[in-house]
């Protein structure tokens, strides 16, 4: 869409499926637009996503709150199921930006958002090193503030782990727990650091265990879930950073801080995770987790306002951006 033909908008409205990645990937650059913005999750399919395509139902019924009549709505979709949305409403004439690859013809959206890792092109393709995501400057400032005072210990550096847990492409169990709490106790103690370890609803019972064990015995701390959660505050206040290797979302925001990012390469194969590996290897921005961490010079990498910036500009809508999110 040409700036002469620039609609209005009051809102973004955001098409996923209900998981934190696709939230945070969505959300992350709607905060860089001056727009209020609402979750419209799509339901589970049933049957439906047995059938071949061409028979399935309107694929707007699966979705919470929209029916394709939302006329000054600027509509974030992400992913497979929420394309299918988000292709209907682009048949309807509203504005669609599809977020990750969809899979289908980028022709069917007005944009869509990819990664240089997923390896498509096109006239309306912007490609990200990272995923896109809410981890701002303005943010990680925030976190530094609330956070500075209860991570870290005058005089020591402080060594955060960021675990996920096994998924469909790589293992993540008792093994790997323990070789992964080997390397950090091995880190901890080279560098004299505080060591802070957060897991996941994927890193699973047996492998939390064996973490806690590992930090317990130099003297650190694990988050493991409720509230108060430092996620945020651990990127923003780190020396050193470790994050497994399942999650780009996850590596995404930690290279958004200023610390050096060390990856722990979990068992398994994803040619697309290898690539974007490869991407920020070659950026100077992650090096592979042996245990024996030193520094190196960095600055944080973040693609997200590159995008959002982009996306203002091929809509004709520079008037709603925010820069810093």
């Amino acid at each position: 869409m040409s700036e002469s033909g620039a609609r209005r908008y009051d809102r973004v409205s955001v098409i996923a499926e209900d998981m934190a990645g696709m939230r945070s990937q969505a959300f992350g650059l709607a905060g860089y637009l001056s727009l209020p913005a609402r979750f419209c999750p799509v339901r589970a399919g049933g049957l439906s996503e047995r059938m071949p395509f061409p028979f399935r139902p309107d694929p707007l019924r699966t979705v919470a709150g929209v029916n394709g009549s939302e006329e000054h709505d600027l509509f974030l979709t992400v992913a497979g199921k929420g394309g299918r949305a988000g292709r209907a409403l682009h048949r309807r004439e509203q504005t669609v930006v599809q977020i990750q690859n969809p899979r289908v013809n980028p022709a069917y959206f007005d944009l869509v958002i990819a990664n240089d890792h997923d390896e498509i092109d096109g006239p309306n393709v912007l490609l990200s090193r990272t995923a896109l995501h809410g981890m701002t400057p303005a943010r990680l400032r925030a976190a530094r503030a609330a956070w500075a005072e209860q991570l870290r210990v005058p005089g020591r550096p402080l060594l955060a782990a960021l675990v996920g847990g096994a998924n469909g492409r790589f293992r993540f169990g008792r093994t790997e727990a323990e070789d992964l709490a080997r390397h950090l106790i091995q880190a901890a103690l080279r560098l004299d650091a505080k060591l802070f370890v957060t897991t996941s609803r994927r890193t699973g019972e047996d492998a939390t265990s064996i973490l806690r064990d590992a930090v317990t015995a130099v003297g650190g701390r694990i988050w493991t879930g409720g509230t108060d959660n430092p996620y945020a505050g651990l990127i923003a206040c780190s020396d050193f950073l470790v994050v497994t290797t399942d999650s780009v979302s996850m590596i995404s925001e930690a290279v958004a801080g200023r610390a050096p990012v060390y990856v722990y390469r979990l068992p398994g194969k994803s040619r697309r995770i290898g690539l974007f590996l490869k991407t920020l290897e070659a950026a100077g921005r992650i090096r592979m987790f042996e245990g024996e961490p030193e520094a190196w010079p960095v600055m944080p990498l973040d693609d997200t306002p590159l995008m959002a910036r982009e996306v203002c500009r091929r809509l004709g809508i520079m008037n709603y951006l925010r820069e810093d999110g």
